[in-house]
């Protein structure tokens, strides 16, 4: 018998309450005021807004990215925090950030966006059908991986580093923003 804490155990619930949700006709009856609200601005102005995004930003702005998150999408973004640039050495900021490198910095960037609006529950409905994963091609072309960890949605790279989505569903008019912890990577910097 598995213990209540296994991440088995928590996904076989969570995919037992999704799938009684889907069959339960009182759902249609909800109120508009139980959705999530649809924010106005795209992803890119909400990322512009934040302040916890401001060295993404800056990332967005250098790799010429801003006109594909400004578009109708819909897109899935990933954004790391500053918090998950922090965790950057300043010397692999620079390189990062230095004109001769806007392919990396783009490819880096496109690795966090899969097209697509990509909500939590989609994420969780694809590990149901996956046996606890679920993977999802990039805009970059490589995947990434989503598991749980207890609660916690994790997404794996390529490498196999990790990262946690901290602030999941803020839904904007040309996708979703997902924000994680750390910076997850196609390749090696």
């Amino acid at each position: 018998m598995k213990s209540p804490q296994s991440p088995l155990y928590i996904i076989g619930f969570l995919c037992f309450t999704l799938s009684l949700f889907s069959q339960t006709k009182s759902l249609t009856v909800l109120t508009p005021s139980v959705y999530p609200v649809v924010n106005e601005k795209t992803i890119m102005e909400t990322t512009g807004d934040s302040e916890n995004h401001k060295i993404l930003l800056a990332a967005v702005k250098a790799a010429d990215l801003e006109k594909v998150l400004g578009q109708s999408g819909p897109f899935t973004f990933f954004a790391p925090s500053d918090n998950a640039f922090s965790k950057f050495s300043s010397e692999e900021l620079k390189h990062l950030f230095n004109e001769d490198n806007k392919k990396v910095l783009k490819d880096l960037l496109t690795y966090h966006i899969v097209a697509g609006n990509l909500s939590a529950s989609k994420m969780l409905r694809a590990m149901c059908s996956g046996r606890g994963s679920a993977s999802f091609t990039t805009v970059q072309g490589a995947k990434i991986t989503a598991t749980m960890k207890g609660t916690d949605i994790i997404l794996t790279d390529s490498l196999g580093n990790t990262a946690k989505i901290t602030v999941a569903d803020a839904s904007q008019s040309n996708g979703v923003i997902h924000e994680i912890d750390t910076v997850i990577l196609p390749t090696e910097l």
